[in-house]
């Protein structure tokens, strides 16, 4: 494909970096050297990402850049493709039926690319341009002058170029582990079908997420536990017990299936201990249809929530704790398209005491599980990282971890905010690193992204004589960040 940037480098300077090169977000040497002989070319861990497993099995083919970013809706009416890319388009004043609707693929990739060329200091901009780099080769920036052209080429690639079906991609990716994200109720066949592929060359293992399970207070969650039942072969659960049991049952299922993490998506942590008839009673009224206070729904969570955790601590499973985010904030919107639409944000969550009485709870008995807690707001950084080092343990390095810079706050600024202060007041050569935490699979560039910049950053720091140069120090720190201490965190060989 033939360069077109003119415009773009009649006024370059003689110090003007080149966009997205090899050195790309490496400002200094020690970074360039860190990044190119360790970080670089290490296997990588998506221990959390929302992937369907149906279509890894099918080895799915998608006929366009358009439908493999912005992606459509299931067969079940939900969505698939990359929310943050409609936030974008929605900012650039794209109608609802470009963004998400039913106009044809290449309008929706003209559209998108519009807004995408507004986007300079918006991580969007670095993500896309680097995967038609990564995948496509294609070095030039996308335009709308280009878009025509990148659209055929990328059209052809993956349709014909057997590196870009989905197994191709993640295989590319040099992706070792792939944790999706999925329900107790699910029959895990997808997963049981891609464990019998001898060659697959990656291993596709599923993490269990019990939100519905937990939140008592949100429409449809009576019907949810009648599917629960049903999943352990019973016609109705009658208790706040009676769940607790079938999502232990339904543990031992997913272990069963290779399970090495849960994740808990939650507004805020609760901690509200009471005795299991008091459970058991808010159960009742909820089931009822009976009206429960903020008080009654926190009895029932934290019920679940300690009964769970403790049967992570001994299944070995991972709790991951995502909180602070206020989800669908547009309710006309919700209406409309559903959840995970793009139409939610940041939160304040003042829950660091909970959290601090939830884990001293369970570590009273020494079930505390190896967690890893994520919020959505910077602030909470310094608060969650002096926390867990209230209970971190000798049955694993780093036991209780910060989690990287998630959703909102995966840009360059939230990734160098998370890594300072695990940095200043945690252990960060035990950081279990990068996830994705998206739905495409283009997306491993991200881990990309986030090495180059833990490397600008320790870099930085050895040439600012803050850490001194020690070769095999750095290369053990590095390639633990970036593969080696998930792999001894998640049991993954």
């Amino acid at each position: 494909m033939k360069r077109r940037q003119a415009g773009v480098s009649s006024g370059r300077t003689n110090n003007m970096k080149a966009f997205m090169d090899k050195d790309f977000m490496l400002n200094n040497e020690t970074a360039k050297h860190l990044f190119h002989d360790y970080a670089e070319n290490m296997p990588i861990i998506d221990y959390h990402c929302h992937l369907n497993p149906k279509e890894i099995y099918e080895d799915r083919r998608f006929n366009n850049i358009a439908e493999i970013w912005l992606g459509g809706r299931n067969d079940d009416g939900t969505y698939f493709g990359d929310h943050y890319k409609w936030r974008v388009m929605r900012s650039n004043g794209v109608p609802e039926e470009i963004v998400t609707g039913k106009a044809d693929p290449y309008t929706k990739f003209v559209e998108f690319t519009k807004a995408l060329e507004m986007a300079i200091g918006n991580p969007m901009y670095h993500w896309s341009n680097y995967e038609l780099h990564r995948y496509f080769g294609i070095t030039e920036p996308l335009t709308e002058d280009n878009c025509k052209e990148i659209w055929d080429k990328t059209s052809d690639m993956l349709q014909h170029d057997p590196n870009l079906s989905v197994r191709g991609l993640i295989k590319q990716s040099n992706v070792k582990y792939v944790g999706t994200t999925d329900d107790p109720t699910d029959t895990l066949e997808w997963h049981e079908k891609l464990a019998e592929i001898k060659d697959l060359g990656f291993t596709v293992c599923p993490s269990y997420r019990p939100d519905k399970a937990i939140n008592i207070t949100k429409a449809g969650w009576a019907d949810y536990i009648r599917k629960l039942a049903k999943s352990v072969g019973k016609e109705t659960l009658e208790s706040a017990q009676d769940v607790c049991d079938a999502l232990n049952e339904r543990i031992d299922f997913f272990k069963a299936h290779g399970c090495k993490a849960s994740d808990h998506g939650i507004d805020y942590v609760m901690f509200r201990p009471c005795t299991i008839e008091q459970a058991n009673e808010v159960f009742r009224k909820a089931m009822a249809g009976e009206p429960i206070t903020k008080e009654e729904a926190e009895m029932y969570q934290t019920t679940v929530l300690l009964s769970l955790a403790r049967k992570y601590h001994k299944e070995n499973i991972v709790m991951e704790i995502h909180y602070s985010c206020t989800r669908d904030n547009n309710k006309r919107m919700f209406r409309i398209e559903g959840p995970d639409t793009g139409f939610d944000m940041i939160a304040k969550s003042n829950c660091g005491d909970e959290m601090a009485a939830l884990f001293s709870c369970l570590d009273e008995t020494n079930e505390l599980p190896k967690t890893i807690v994520f919020s959505l707001d910077h602030n909470d950084f310094n608060q969650i990282t002096t926390l867990l080092g209230c209970f971190q343990s000798d049955e694993v390095p780093g036991k209780m971890q910060l989690g990287a810079a998630w959703w909102f706050l995966d840009t360059r600024d939230g990734m160098e905010e998370q890594l300072k202060a695990l940095g200043n007041l945690g252990l960060i050569g035990n950081f279990v690193g990068m996830l994705t935490d998206s739905r495409s699979f283009l997306s491993y560039t991200r881990h990309d992204y986030f090495r180059r910049i833990v490397c600008n950053v320790l870099g930085q720091w050895v040439e600012d004589g803050e850490y001194p140069n020690i070769e095999k120090s750095l290369k053990k720190i590095v390639e633990g960040i970036c593969y080696n201490n998930a792999s001894r965190y998640f049991g993954i060989n």
